[in-house]
Formats: structure tokens, sequence, C-alpha cells
């Protein structure tokens, strides 16, 4: 329509310059304007005595207004005004027509792939169009760009699409070659995140138009899709974790689904969901244990379902490296208890757990247990930084804050906070309020604001329930299902005492409360974070009776026990730590390797030697050397290209001149073949970008029957300057036509004519 009415494509009219082909001044068109533009005022302003009624002036203005119109537009349609616009010479310029060669262009919408798409319209007259009037050359890219002489050698198996890096390859050629223009046929699903900013740069510099065709659906009417895996990547071993799987989906609304976590051929979990309406992603929980030490490589899936339109979305991998290392508790506790003994039994049961225990039998006497030498411990708490920070969490019972020196308050504080490490109070006669915390040196570490007062304490009998933060919390996990979990916790027997924990800071989070006999309800369990560590307080010593009221093969209380221990220490780092942001690589091949490296007092180490050594697939062996991050103290950073497909290990080593600082290893993958069914509609927004910023068009594959027209509009390749006349357009005739009506037509309301 456009066309029909200016003569010339919008994109003629983007790219033209105006000029006008008379040869007459152009000061004698503004003096005729002028001119005439007085004698029509002066011929309307003898006809005012025919025009009646109050608003003449403005009726007698508007058909001035409507004559001067016309009469300029007719000055103007004299000078003949024209576009002087920029076009390709035939024969002499190449027309890049780029073809995406993908997995994705394999998908199979309304009975015919996205390839037979494509190929349809090249061959039913679009390539022969184009080779009538330029050289053309064809190529197909996925991950990689590469020339091909016919259609036929199109197979849609690349792993990757890499739009950005393929053009900027093409544009490359433009030094030798005179390329007037590019034709980008694909779904626009570019796995490198969309086309960068200096690509779009060097576009614009040689001034080659990209002409997009989009191929494929924007929407898909049924499709489940795994957008997103958030699990740990390190494990003790027999621990359980919880995948936060991120999911969208059309066309199923409120449909049950079944989600599975599997490890090699073995089921770890398997979990229903139903899925929500609308087109917001919803994300799930699933929970499984991570069994024995090893490098699990995790595929977490939805099961397909009838009707999905691309059931090769449902699953990603993610690696979980379950360590057999056992972390090291110190447990602190003022007096014999029940609590202490069925804590120990507790632990003593748990594979990954190692417990060192200080008993104070009496006021100077104290009775060690769990030491791995006679020295270990010898003089009580540990006084001294490098000793304290041989654990990896330290629990503190009934224990007044008057017993620790200022000394051991602050290495305690610098355990949680420059260690990293956990740290667990509990409740009893000479704990928490009662012991003095509140107003010690520790109470800015607390997850609570203590109350300030005494005789907290008491040995009353409350029952429990879990909060919902505590639901979805794995330390209070004893059922999979959270429904028959909060059952179970509501049916254990009641707790022997409580301690009222005052409120809990905004920081905090309170997974389980206790419900005294008297009425109420008070926080029991409450965790936060603190620095680089984690501070719990647990307000009982009576949860012994989990154990003692109920049947032998009864587990809650080993369970709750190892797995808040479990949270204690887990993250608890050593003293170099080496991770990457992606442990799988779907069709990437740049890994980033960080290592954060802390001296024998866990300060940053900035002045270390870090260096990699990595392991790879077919025998690969390599080494590389870690980089400090300017921003921040020892830390350390390495990019690395991973190229074949397959697992890695790189173990990273620090060291400071002969002194070994530490070592830690982190692994990752190599997969080919997988991000192209994610994110596999079109990307319409992308392409149509890309075009607008290089002056080409975007046109569905269903309609190209402008294309090799407009693709003549070019500044690149060898061009040639022409000229569209715009004096005799429908659209200034009509314009003309409209004037001279809308005057007949005034005149005649207000009786003018």
């Amino acid at each position: 329509m456009f066309d029909f009415f200016f003569k010339y494509p919008a994109s003629v009219f983007a790219k033209g310059q105006f000029v006008l082909l008379a040869s007459w001044p152009l000061w004698w068109m503004a003096a005729l304007m002028v001119v005439g533009g007085l004698l029509l005022a002066w011929a309307v302003w003898r006809q005012r005595k025919r025009v009646a009624g109050r608003a003449r002036g403005l009726r007698l203005a508007a058909l001035w207004a409507l004559q001067a119109a016309m009469l300029a537009l007719l000055l103007l349609m004299l000078w003949q005004p024209a576009l002087s616009v920029s076009t390709l010479k035939p024969q002499q310029n190449i027309i890049a027509v780029v073809l995406d060669d993908s997995k994705s262009m394999s998908l199979v919408e309304n009975g015919s792939s996205r390839k037979q798409k494509v190929l349809e319209a090249l061959n039913q007259g679009l390539l022969a169009s184009l080779q009538k009037r330029f050289q053309v050359r064809l190529y197909r890219f996925d991950g990689k760009l590469e020339r091909i002489e016919k259609l036929e050698q199109l197979k849609a198996e690349g792993p990757a699409t890499r739009i950005g890096e393929n053009l900027a390859q093409v544009v490359a050629e433009s030094a030798t070659l005179p390329i007037g223009a590019i034709v980008l046929i694909s779904d626009g699903a570019d796995n490198s995140g969309g086309i960068d900013l200096e690509t779009l740069n060097l576009l614009k510099r040689h001034r080659i138009p990209v002409h997009a065709i989009g191929v494929g659906r924007e929407k898909f009417d049924k499709d489940i899709e795994v957008t997103d895996v958030l699990v740990a990547q390190r494990s003790l071993e027999d621990s359980r974790l919880s995948a936060a799987v991120t999911l969208k989906q059309r066309g199923f609304d409120n449909t049950k689904v079944r989600i599975t976590v599997k490890s090699d051929s073995s089921t770890l979990s398997a979990q229903e969901v139903t899925l929500h309406g609308g087109a917001a992603s919803q994300t799930e929980a699933v929970v499984f244990n991570t069994g024995p030490a090893g490098l699990k490589n995790l595929r977490i899936a939805v099961e397909p379902l009838p009707g999905e339109e691309n059931p090769h979305n449902n699953a990603v991998s993610r690696l979980v490296n379950v360590e057999s290392r056992k972390p090291r508790i110190l447990y602190l506790e003022g007096e014999p208890k029940w609590e202490f003994k069925f804590i120990r039994r507790a632990v003593e049961e748990d594979r990954s757990l190692s417990l060192a225990t200080i008993l104070r039998t009496t006021q100077n006497k104290i009775y060690r247990q769990g030491i791995q030498s006679p020295r270990e411990l010898e003089q009580g708490f540990p006084s001294k930084v490098e000793e304290l920070f041989g654990y990896q969490g330290i629990i503190i019972g009934g224990v007044e804050a008057g017993y620790f020196s200022v000394t051991q308050m602050e290495i305690l504080k610098q355990f949680v906070d420059r260690r990293g490490g956990g740290l667990l109070f509990l409740a009893g006669r000479s704990g928490l309020s009662d012991g003095g915390w509140g107003r010690s040196a520790l109470a800015e570490l607390l997850p609570v604001i203590l109350p300030d007062r005494k005789s907290t304490f008491r040995r009353d009998p409350a029952q429990v329930e879990l909060t919902q933060a505590g639901r979805d919390s794995l330390i209070c996990r004893l059922e999979e299902d959270p429904e028959k979990n909060a059952e179970r916790w509501k049916k254990l027997p009641h707790l022997a005492d409580y301690q009222d924990a005052g409120e809990p800071k905004p920081g905090a989070v309170v997974l389980v409360q206790a419900l005294p006999t008297s009425g109420g309800k008070l926080p029991l369990l409450i965790t936060q974070n603190y620095g680089r560590g984690r501070v719990g307080v647990l307000a009982t010593q009576g949860s012994w009776r989990w154990q003692m009221l109920q049947p032998v093969a009864d587990k809650s209380h080993e369970m709750f026990w190892q797995q808040l221990l479990r949270w204690l220490v887990q993250d608890t780092p050593g003293r170099v730590v080496a991770m990457t942001p992606k442990p799988v690589l779907a069709d990437e091949t740049k890994v980033v390797l960080r290592a954060d490296v802390r001296d024998k007092n866990y300060l940053p180490a900035s002045d270390a030697k870090v260096t990699a050594q990595i392991l790879g697939p077919g025998g690969l062996a390599e080494q590389l050397e870690l980089a400090p991050d300017p921003l921040t103290p020892g830390t350390y950073l390495a990019e690395w290209r991973a190229e074949p497909a397959g697992a890695y290990v790189a173990e990273i080593l620090a060291k400071r001149g002969n002194e070994e600082l530490g070592r830690d290893v982190v692994n990752f993958r190599r997969e080919d073949g997988v991000a192209e069914y994610f994110g596999a509609e079109q990307n319409r927004e992308l392409l149509e970008k890309l075009a607008a910023e290089t002056a080409g068009a975007y046109y569905p594959v269903s309609n190209l029957s402008k294309l090799s027209d407009q693709i003549s509009y070019s500044e690149a390749g060898i061009s040639m300057r022409e000229t569209k006349e715009l004096w005799n357009m429908p659209a200034l005739f009509l314009l003309l036509l409209s004037l001279r009506a809308g005057e007949w037509l005034l005149r005649r309301a207000w009786g003018v004519i």
C-alpha cells in the first residue's frame, strides 16, 4: 500500500536524500508562495460579506489556509521534488545469503521443518531474482561460518547458533570483496546471548545492510521448557540437596507434570507438580540425596506431555561434586546433659561429620572426646586463630559468655566473619540471655535480639511446628513430601524445655517455633548468614526426647541433627576455593576459572602465584596461570577454551614463595547440541533490531516478494546515485484533490459558493 501511494518502498525514503530537480532558484519558489499567499488573502477578504456568523474571521482564515496549501503544493511540484539514493550496480556486487544451519532449524511446525520452509522460499524465485541482478554467495552457519555451493549442503544439524560472530566474519570478507548487502535467514535463536555492540558497530562502519528473514513460530502453542536449574556445585556424602527448577509453559495450564532428577541411570528423585496458569515462569524445589562420594552428572527433566511441540527443551544437566571430606565440629558444653549424649550419638552415625567435644565437668575440669591427638584441646577452648580455624563448625551449649576471654571472643567472631565457619548456640541454664550473651561481644552475630533479662530458660513441655521457611528448608526435611513432613513435626514428642530467644533480626529466618503449654509461639530454631559464615540458635536442650520416646527405628532425631550440622559446616570454605560460573557449558567453549585464596589466618592473599592444571577428554593436559583480580583482593581469574566435548577437571594450586597456601579442584563439562532447543521460538525482536540498526529490513519467510527490489538500496559495495522523481506521486495528486474538495465542502456548508 505504501508503494502504491508513494511510488517507492519506505526504505528508499529512509535512505534517500531529498532534492529539487528544477533549475530555478529556490528563493523564487519562496517569493511566489509569499506573493501568492497575499493575493489569496486579498481575494478571500473581498468575500467577507458573503460569510455569515460570529466565526467569520476563523472561516475566512480556514478558506485561505486551504488555498495557500494548494498553491504551495503546486509550486513544490513545479520545482520537481525527488530522492537521490545510492543503489548497487547490477552484476558488480555480491549479496551474501547467510543461512542458519543449526539444530533448531530442524524443528517441525505445521508439518514441515524450518529448513524446508527456507528452501521453499529460496527455490520459489527469491534466489533466482537475486542472481539476475547480483552475484550471490551462499553461506551456512551454526557455531562457525562455511561457504557452500548448493542448498542441498544444508543439514540443520549444527550444535550452536552464533549470529554475531559469523556476521563479523562475513564483514571481514568485504575488505577484498564488494559485498553490497547481507541476507540473514534464521530463527534468531542465538546461543551467545545476542549480537554484541562491537559487531553492530562493525556493520555500521562498513555500511552493509542486513536484511533479516525470520523463520519459525514466535510463540509455541504447547510447550514446556526448563529455563534454569540452581543447585549447589559441592556437597557432602549422603546429603540432601534442593534443586530450584524454573519452568515456563504454554498450553498446559493447571496440568500436572513429573520432575525427575537422575544420575546416570539412577533416579534420585521424582516429584509431581502442577503447572501454573499464564506464561509466567514458576520455580519448584526438588529434593534429592546425593549418595556416595564422586562426581555426579545430574539430568533434571520434566517428563514430556502429549502434544508438546518441542520436547527437546525439557531437560538440563548439572554437575555436583560429592566430596568425601569430613568437616570437623567443636562442641563445648557447660554441664553434663542428655542433649550432649544424643547429639554425639547422631554424629557418630554420619560418615561425613567429625565431632570433637569439650564437656565441663566441674568449674575447672573438662572432659575431651573425639580428639585426633593428645594435644588437641589440651588447654580447653582454643585461644589461637590457627587452632580454632582448623574446625569448620562450632557449637556452644549451656556456657556463659563470661567463660570466654576477650581474645577467644574476637577469634570466635572472626571464625564466622573471616573464616566462613558455622556457629550454633544452644539453650541452657547458662545459655543465651541467662548466660549474658545478649551483652557480649558476639551479640552482633546472633540472629536474634536476646531478651534483656534472666530466667528465660524454662523446664516446661512444648510442642513444635514448622514455619513456611522451615517447610522449605533442608535442615527440617524429615519427609520428602512437604505436607507429610509438616505433619510429622507436629507429631514429635514434646520438648523437655525451651528458652525465650527474643526477637529475630531483620535478616534472620525462623524455621521452627515452640508452642508452650502456657500458650503463644516462640522462635525455636533461627538462622542467619553473617560475613562469610552462618550463625544459628536452637532454643532448647530437650530434643533428645525425639529419640527416647519414639521407636528405635524412628530416625527423626538423628536426621534433624545430622542435617542441622551439615548446614553448619557444608559451606565452610578452605584456604583455596576454586569455582566456575558455569559448571556445564552447553554449546560454549569459554570457561572462566576463579580462585579465592586466603593465607593461614584466612586473610586475602594478594601476592600468591596461582596455577591451574587442567585435564580433559582424549588425554588433554594443560597448565595456565590465574591473574589477580585488581578489584577483589585474594581473587584470581583466568579464561580458557574447552574445545572437545566431555568432562574436565582443574586442580588449582596457590603458593607464596615455597609455601603452599592450599589447593582445590573444580569440575566442569562441555556439551554440544544442547542449547539449540532452548529459547527456540523465533526471536523476531533480535532480527528486527539487527535490521533496523544496519539500515536493512525484516521480512517473515512467508512474505519475501519485495526483498529483491529493496535490496538494491545500499551504500556498501560498488554503488551509484539514482534519482527518484516524487512530483508525480499519487499521494500528491490525492492531497491536491483533498484540499480542493475540503474547500468546496466548507464553502457549501457556510453558504459561500
